[in-house]
């Protein structure tokens, strides 16, 4: 059999694609864990380097639900004797399946169901497969976007799958090219980032697999150290597996949720691998660029038990071995200026003596290195890495993505790049297409999806007269980093005629939150239909500590708002507050299913916890991650 390549429909019960929101996301990333003992000079330089301060020009992507019918997705499938890979471009250009043909056998965490949840950037995030994260440190702002996809060949004619995007926060240009050569073990994905600007840009790069997990199996990789990060302390680098009196390496028997970076010691051949009670399972390795490597484990306590089955249903566990440019999913690197880091990465089915494998750390390690070295040997990947230089031209497309890169090429402000076909603009794009044809921006309500670079910030500088021009230069100003002088255009803006998107940007500025919580009001009663405005406006109340009148606007609402779970919690928080807790009973009881509950979001079970004391909070309710 020769390589292959072809498109299919993967059938799946699932939600409809997640939408997305009219408000951009102002804020940027929550406070880090602190650095605690053993982290070196590096990597606090890293930590400390290029957390942006917000996550403009992304709006949220909160619209889903979890009412699943069956779905049926585009997909493009690699093939060859030995394994057959199959990628959603529609979704992040994720790898959904990665099947061993001589055996049946899955080798990542399929995911039988496509059930969106609040873990990623901008909210929705899919568990399962290989998600590629790009950006800054989260699931990536495309993990649930559209890539563009396209045929390529290799000299030899192997069939290559080319996925390609602009990410717009960081404004940098992500390729990856992956392919099945006849008769190989491994599946190769060769992934390239470039730096279009002048000067160095922070760069994040994590490959994030999920495994199958079950108490046998072991996650093996060269190291003897780790840095461990729990979500309640610091940053500490620990021995690794026995840390704290347990072995780590069998994700499937810890309590807790917790991340362990290896610390890979230079010059070690980066690789990780998650082995069952056979000893087999799937190995992932990269040539040296690509660095970092981790395992990260939800615990076997009933908030991860329950965060297992709100992802993927029931007896449907998975852990997550990653790979990633750093050490830890903390930090930032820089990019250089007109620069392109790249890296291979390889993905094949390991197997290693099982007694061998749950021995003693030390020969395991060993024995699997061995036997990667046998399965992928270092050669080959070098090999595989100068090869993809060498690919053709996209013969075939394969899937089209946004028309953000063709808007920046359009302006002048990204070069167009050989092999990376990014079509034309498209109806989202037009408000700014109109800009740069005209010098004018057009009014629109709601506002243009916003857009980021100094190029457009110029344009605007030059010409913002009304509100809506002027909402748009705040939010340029914004992601500049110059919080002052985008409140005076927000201002400016409301001045010119308000509106709820710059009420809504001057109360994210405002000094203080009763300030804040007017703005919100009046942003809400701009707009009192817009659900996502309805439920910031709520928070702000909340953290106004003004919980009569969060219960007065909710009353106000339509039933359909009322039943929201995001609603209904806010009621039941606001009832709470003031004192009527029979209110919160009742709610409880009746049952409040927040879909957009966020990782690390206890307010349910602290809720249930609240007004019934003593009472061990319902699986349903409780999400802890570090419970037990």
């Amino acid at each position: 059999m020769t390589s292959t390549l072809r498109t299919d429909l993967l059938r799946i019960d699932g939600t409809p694609d997640p939408l997305g929101g009219t408000l951009p996301i102002l804020h940027g990333l929550p406070d880090r864990v602190g650095a605690g003992a053993g982290v070196d000079e590096e990597m606090r330089r890293n930590l400390a380097y290029g957390v942006p301060g917000t996550l403009l020009p992304y709006t949220r992507q909160g619209g889903y639900d979890r009412v699943r019918s069956e779905r049926r997705l585009p997909c493009v499938v690699l093939e060859n004797e030995t394994l057959t890979a199959t990628f959603l471009p529609s979704l992040g250009g994720r790898l959904w399946s990665l099947v061993h043909r001589p055996d049946g056998r899955e080798l990542l965490h399929r995911n039988p169901i496509l059930q969106p949840a609040n873990l990623a950037l901008r909210d929705a995030w899919l568990a399962g497969g290989v998600e590629w994260n790009l950006g800054t440190t989260g699931h990536w702002p495309l993990t649930c976007e559209p890539l563009h996809a396209a045929r390529v060949s290799a000299p030899d004619g192997t069939p290559v799958l080319r996925m390609y995007a602009f990410e717009r926060l960081r404004r940098l240009v992500l390729r990856m090219d992956t392919w099945l050569p006849a008769g190989s073990p491994v599946l190769y994905v060769h992934v390239a980032v470039h730096n279009p600007a002048p000067t160095a840009t922070p760069v994040y790069w994590w490959s994030n697999i999920a495994v199958p997990e079950s108490r046998d199996v072991r996650v093996l990789g060269p190291a003897d150290h780790a840095f461990h990060c729990d979500y309640v302390s610091d940053l500490r680098r620990v021995p690794f597996p026995d840390t704290d009196g347990a072995d780590r390496s069998y994700p499937g028997r810890a309590r807790r949720a917790a991340d362990y970076f290896l610390d890979v010691p230079a010059g070690e051949r980066p690789w990780i691998a998650a082995l069952d009670a056979t000893g087999t399972g799937l190995v992932q390795t990269s040539t040296a660029r690509l660095r970092g490597r981790k395992m990260f484990c939800w615990g076997t306590g009933t908030g991860g038990r329950h965060w297992q089955e709100w992802l993927s249903g029931p007896d449907s566990a998975y852990l997550e071995i990653q790979a990633g440019l750093a050490r830890t999913q903390l930090e930032h690197m820089p990019l250089p200026g007109g620069a392109t880091w790249s890296w291979t990465e390889a993905y094949g089915l390991l197997a290693v003596d099982p007694d061998t494998v749950h021995g003693s750390w030390d020969t395991a390690r060993k024995a699997a290195g061995e036997a990667l070295d046998l399965l992928a040997p270092p050669p080959d990947l070098e090999t595989a890495h100068a090869l993809a230089d060498r690919f053709g031209e996209p013969e075939e497309v394969l899937a089209e993505g946004d028309g953000w890169a063709a808007l920046e090429i359009e302006a002048g402000a990204l070069p167009a790049l050989p092999g990376l076909p990014f079509g034309s603009s498209a109806a989202a794009q037009e408000p700014w297409r109109q800009l740069l044809r005209t010098g004018s921006l057009p009014v629109c309500d709601p506002p243009a999806e916003p857009v980021t670079g100094a190029h457009w910030r110029l344009l605007l500088e030059e010409s913002a007269a009304d509100w809506h021009a002027l909402y748009q230069l705040g939010l340029l100003r914004l992601a500049a980093g110059e919080p002052e002088s985008a409140h005076d255009a927000f201002a400016r803006s409301v001045a010119a005629q308000a509106s709820p998107w710059a009420l809504r940007s001057l109360a994210f500025l405002a000094p203080d939150r009763q300030e804040a919580a007017d703005l919100m009001v009046e942003a809400h009663r701009l707009r009192p239909g817009l659900r996502e405005l309805t439920i910031e406006t709520l928070e702000a109340l909340k953290r106004a500590e003004r919980p009569a009148q969060a219960l007065a606007l909710i009353g106000e609402l339509t039933p359909a708002d009322r039943a929201h779970g995001r609603i209904r919690l806010a009621e039941a928080e606001a009832a709470h507050a003031s004192g009527d807790d029979d209110r919160v009973r009742r709610l409880l009881r009746e049952g409040i299913q927040v879909d957009t509950m966020r990782e690390g979001e206890l307010s349910l079970d602290a809720l249930w916890l609240a007004v019934h004391p003593g009472t061990p909070v319902p699986a349903h309710y409780d999400f802890r991650m570090a419970d037990g």
